[in-house]
């Protein structure tokens, strides 16, 4: 049973707590300002293939872009812009949010899957699986009918069909009491890792083919459990109870593999060595985001966020010894001590489903502050940053450090409304 908060004493209770000193609304608005100034330099219409740019019907965002960069962008990804929209569910941003969500639609439909980006060398694997999520936070932001919203998730279920209950290639995923992993056409461990977004991370030791992710599997719970509330919705309880069904059987299954309860945390899973991973990170807390939780699990997820917990933030994962860091020469840039603004914001939104708002308060406004403080001296936002050493850059990945930043503004701009704005939470 969730915790809901039922009067307006409570929502002003929640409130509360400040770090320090408090941010205000004139501490962050010039940053703002730099976040909305920003926005049409990181828009992108190609309605047309174009050699190996994927045509697209609408106007969509991508991550970053820097005059001259050796490292730019012209494609849409797919979680990248889940989290892009997160800072700009708005009635003027409406037709931009509504054709980014037709863009990602419009990529399965022609090619059943939803590619990594819009990129034909790309199509070979996908990105961590959003679109339900994606399309309730359309629907519910601009009051979308229930002809609009089944006939989005009739897509979002195809895509959870063939993409992710897939067993045999090109979605080999599900491999393993009904669980799935992230996969690669190609089949090499590397390139499936990127399917993870955590490209790259301690958590699969070079070897994610042969790991359960809890991330993954959560993100699929939401993804029955979001059918299953359309179900309810357009009347047909029938169905809905066969989606909570499938929902239970995944949550006791992860519950099982995955919940180390002495640790209070969940673990991806080896399944060809049937024995759970040692690297604890923040794809823990998936699960709560995805509302799979029981309270007490959640309580025990709340305590251990201490081990993620620094002065600028949360890390990716625990600050385990150097030598599991350096696998090989491939740079990790999803672990300790880097922070991500995507992974703030599932874990912020997680705290608040469950109830637990000062928590998530007090890690929103340590994030806020990191992001302003760097804005402050450096002017301008960036992809990660280094929660242990805040003034310090942070750990380098795969790629060149990008500016920007498409995720780390659109988190910021929404922590804003929430934190220093006061804007209503959304609910669940």
């Amino acid at each position: 049973m969730l915790r809901i908060l039922k009067t307006k004493n409570d929502l002003e209770k929640s409130w509360s707590w400040r770090p320090d000193k408090p941010l205000t609304a004139d501490n962050v608005a010039e940053a703002r300002r730099y976040i909305a100034d920003f926005w049409p330099k990181v828009m992108r219409f190609h309605p047309k293939d174009d050699e190996r740019l994927i045509g697209l019907p609408k106007p969509y965002l991508v991550p970053a872009h820097e005059e001259g960069h050796e490292f730019d962008f012209d494609e849409l990804y797919y979680w990248d812009s889940y989290f892009i929209i997160q800072g700009l569910l708005d009635k003027s941003h409406k037709d931009l949010n509504m054709g980014i969500l037709e863009d990602l639609t419009s990529l399965f439909e022609r090619f059943k899957i939803i590619p990594n980006a819009s990129r034909t060398y790309l199509m070979g694997r996908s990105q961590p699986p959003l679109l339900s999520s994606f399309i309730w936070d359309i629907y519910s932001t601009y009051d979308l009918g229930k002809g609009w919203l089944k006939n989005a998730m009739e897509i979002a279920k195809a895509e959870y069909r063939i993409v992710w209950m897939g067993t045999t290639k090109p979605n080999a995923r599900k491999v393993y009491r009904g669980l799935s992993r992230f996969y690669d056409v190609n089949y090499l461990n590397d390139l499936a890792e990127t399917e993870s977004g955590w490209d790259m991370t301690p958590r699969f030791d070079r070897r994610v083919l042969d790991y359960l992710p809890v991330d993954l599997n959560s993100l699929l719970y939401k993804y029955e459990m979001d059918f299953a509330k359309v179900s309810r919705i357009l009347g047909d309880i029938r169905e809905a109870g066969e989606w909570e069904a499938v929902a239970r059987v995944r949550k006791a299954t992860m519950d099982e593999l995955m919940w180390d309860k002495g640790r209070g945390l969940y673990y991806d899973y080896n399944f060809v060595k049937e024995k759970r991973g040692g690297v604890s990170s923040l794809a823990a807390y998936y699960p709560l985001w995805s509302g799979m939780m029981d309270q007490d699990q959640a309580a025990s997820l709340v305590k251990a966020v201490k081990r993620f917990e620094y002065k600028g933030g949360l890390a990716a994962t625990d600050s385990l010894p150097l030598g599991q860091y350096v696998l090989g020469t491939m740079p990790m840039q999803w672990a300790y001590p880097n922070g991500w603004a995507p992974l703030h914001f599932l874990v912020v939104k997680g705290m608040q489903r469950y109830g637990y708002y000062h928590d998530a308060e007090r890690i929103a406004m340590k994030w806020l502050k990191t992001n302003l403080d760097w804005y402050e001296k450096h002017h301008e936002f960036i992809e990660k940053y280094n929660v242990a050493q805040p003034d310090k850059p942070p750990v380098k990945g795969l790629y060149p450090s990008q500016t920007g930043f498409g995720w780390t503004n659109a988190v910021f701009e929404r922590f804003c409304q929430e934190f220093i704005d006061k804007t209503p939470l959304r609910r669940f």
